[in-house]
């Protein structure tokens, strides 16, 4: 007989180790979820500095002013911010302020045949349309959500003089850069 208990003894003892373990498991979460557990670490910097929260989440409200157009020397280090410096050889940037309901129209200097990047960003409480065209046909329309940059990668096969167009409903500031990788 003692041989038939043997298993079921080690079935048993099995059984309530892990029924433990989960529970131990289920504990610490529990635990955790409850009293907001908080891991500190020291990173060099000392317990009197405090540092803003960075919020990410875009359901979360941001800053009006974020958005507000900027002219003089704002619009400079806006440029400047959006716009940075690039590695390849940059042939055309433009950049401005546009009245709500306005459009602005532009050339780029003579680009040679060759692949070419686009940015273009825009600072407003709506959208902007970019239209960008070639002698022959449309190679970027895109209305952007301002706050964010667009790089569109296009092909010139040959030498050719770019029309920029740029529309917005509302106040906007808006800049665009044609560089070559």
């Amino acid at each position: 007989m003692p041989t038939a208990l043997a298993p079921r003894l080690q079935r048993s003892h099995g059984q309530a180790a892990a029924v433990a373990l989960t529970a131990s498991v289920i504990a610490a979460v529990l635990s955790c979820g409850l009293s907001a557990c908080e891991y500190e670490y020291d990173d060099g910097h000392s317990a009197g500095t405090s540092r803003s929260p960075t919020f990410t989440d875009a359901a979360l409200p941001q800053d009006p002013a974020r958005n507000r157009p900027v002219t003089g020397a704002e619009l400079d280090r806006w440029v400047a911010d959006v716009l940075p410096e690039t590695q390849g050889q940059v042939f055309h940037t433009g950049n401005g302020l546009l009245d709500a309901g306005a459009t602005r129209n532009e050339t780029t200097t003579q680009l040679p045949s060759g692949t070419y990047a686009i940015t273009l960003v825009c600072r407003s409480t709506r959208r902007v349309s970019f239209t960008i065209a070639d002698k022959e046909s449309v190679l970027v329309d895109l209305s952007l959500q301002c706050g964010t940059s667009r790089v569109n990668v296009v092909q010139l096969a040959a030498d050719t003089v770019l029309s920029v167009r740029i529309e917005s409903l509302a106040p906007a500031n808006f800049a665009y850069r044609v560089s070559r990788f």
